[in-house]
């Protein structure tokens, strides 16, 4: 950890008329500005508290609930290799030499470390993983500036926000298409968190919040710059994705574009920057398109992906992983042919059959991407989608342990303590077909059973998914594919 207390002047900052003196705990004062009375108002220059906000961010209270949220998401290591493990010592040695800096202006972020996340389609997706510390310290500022900026956001806007969910959007997507907005303007932004320019966020984030010393704070997360292969890169634009505070800054942004759509009357729903308009005819979404991506580009100084935008039936295109069909007059969910595939790459990495781990193992790894992929994609009618799921996987278990029991004899003697004739087990331990094609054998079903790998452990996608299915509104048993 670096602080230009050390390697800098000190600021002089006067505290005059501040409840916090130039210490980082005075004693005997609990003046500190709390979240609450920070936001209470939506506007922190509105309730008198405006040049006490930075105190509402080192307030201990505040601190302690970013540490625990900080903890509780785990996450790799930034450039100083320090874990979230080896956070809490860290801090209480150096907490307040960081608090005593944030307050008078001295602190200085470290760099992120760039992380390179493939995508589905091709390309990678460039993360900026701060260090453990930074993190606390952003989060910390997401915190307090959430619940000053949340109450103007749009209605529309479903990212990130307290009480929202990608799930709402694809729901209220779903409302627009059902009441006949059935042409979508899919406007992709191209790499959003690597182009968004700086003055004109800080002129955003500055309408709300008039402590300099927190604008200040912001800033300098925004020029932290990126470490790439050990030399440090200085950003003159771009808010790098995988911070705390990152989310709150996107959302910033980017209500400009919700404003402006309102103000047109627009059907849309947005989570974070993936953004779907809905009209009424092609001639209008292309008008829409057009008019939009000026406005990002000449106002908002955005990059728009030509190449991925398009104005298209919305069951033709992605959003958040989702996809509609029409079945008899109604509008149904599904999942989108790119995230099962992601989701079959993933089983096919658990289950590969060289990676050395034993059926347990599998199994639990197999389990966590089962329950996270149902919580996410539950919402979706994937009735009959889950059943083919669940055979497949089931399939390439029974593969794993063939061939994990190898030799001929351990073959035999595991299918006969399963019930198989002793003859028989004889003749298929002997087989030499492979391992793909004994799996999907008639022998391993009636040893290797649905009910033998439940005892084992395995979580059915099925059974896990009728957990989750809405009662009123009960999935299809075969989405449609084709629509009108």
């Amino acid at each position: 950890m670096r602080y230009s207390m050390d390697t800098q002047r000190k600021q002089k900052t006067s505290y005059e008329g501040c409840p916090a003196k130039n210490r980082v705990e005075p004693e005997g004062m609990q003046e500190a500005l709390s979240v609450s009375a920070a936001s209470k108002n939506g506007r922190n220059g509105d309730n008198g508290y405006s040049s006490n906000l930075l105190e509402a961010i080192v307030d201990r209270d505040n601190l302690n609930r970013a540490y625990k949220r900080v903890k509780a998401n785990g996450g790799s290591p930034g450039v100083d290799g320090m874990t979230v493990d080896e956070l809490l010592p860290y801090l209480k040695q150096h907490g307040n030499a960081i608090r005593q800096a944030i307050l008078e202006g001295t602190y200085v972020p470290q760099p992120v470390r760039r992380k390179e996340i493939p995508k589905p389609g091709g390309g990678v997706r460039q993360l900026g993983i701060p260090t453990v510390v930074d993190r606390v310290i952003q989060q910390a500022i997401a915190q307090v500036l959430t619940p000053i900026f949340d109450t103007g956001f749009s209605e529309h806007s479903y990212g990130f926000r307290p009480g929202r969910s990608a799930k709402d959007a694809v729901k209220q997507a779903r409302t627009y298409i059902q009441e006949g907005y059935r042409w979508v303007v899919d406007n992709d932004l191209a790499r959003y968190f690597d182009t968004v320019n700086h003055d004109k966020l800080m002129s955003l984030v500055a309408r709300k919040v008039r402590d300099k010393r927190v604008l200040k704070l912001i800033r300098a997360y925004l020029k932290s710059g990126v470490m790439v292969n050990g030399v440090v890169v200085e950003v003159e634009k771009g808010c790098p994705q995988g911070g705390p505070l990152s989310p709150l800054l996107s959302n910033i942004m980017l209500d400009e574009l919700d404003k402006e759509l309102e103000k047109r009357g627009h059907k849309f729903c947005r989570y974070a920057d993936d953004c779907n308009i809905y009209v009424k005819s092609r001639r209008a979404g292309e008008r829409v398109m057009q008019s939009i991506t000026n406005f990002l580009e000449g106002k908002l100084k955005l990059q728009v992906n030509r190449e991925k935008s398009a104005v298209d039936r919305p069951w033709k295109r992605k959003f958040l992983g989702f996809s509609f069909y029409i079945k008899d007059g109604v509008v149904g969910i599904r999942v989108h042919d790119k995230p099962i595939k992601k989701f079959m790459d993933k089983v096919r990495q658990i289950l590969s059959r060289s990676n050395g781990q034993s059926t347990e193992q599998r199994i639990e790894a197999l389990n966590r991407c089962i329950i996270g992929w149902v919580n996410y994609f539950g919402l979706a009618d994937m009735r009959n989608l889950s059943r083919r799921l669940d055979k497949w996987i089931r399939r390439r278990i029974r593969m794993c342990i063939w061939k994990q029991w190898r030799k001929i004899k351990t073959r035999h003697d595991n299918l006969v303590r399963l019930g198989l004739e002793d003859y028989k087990a004889w003749e298929f331990a002997n087989t030499r077909k492979g391992y793909w094609r004994v799996s999907n054998s008639p022998i391993l079903s009636r040893t290797l059973t649905n009910e033998y790998l439940a005892n084992l452990g395995l979580i059915s996608l099925t059974q896990q998914y009728s957990k989750y299915a809405n009662s009123d509104e009960p999935p299809y048993a075969r989405p449609a594919r084709t629509v009108v």
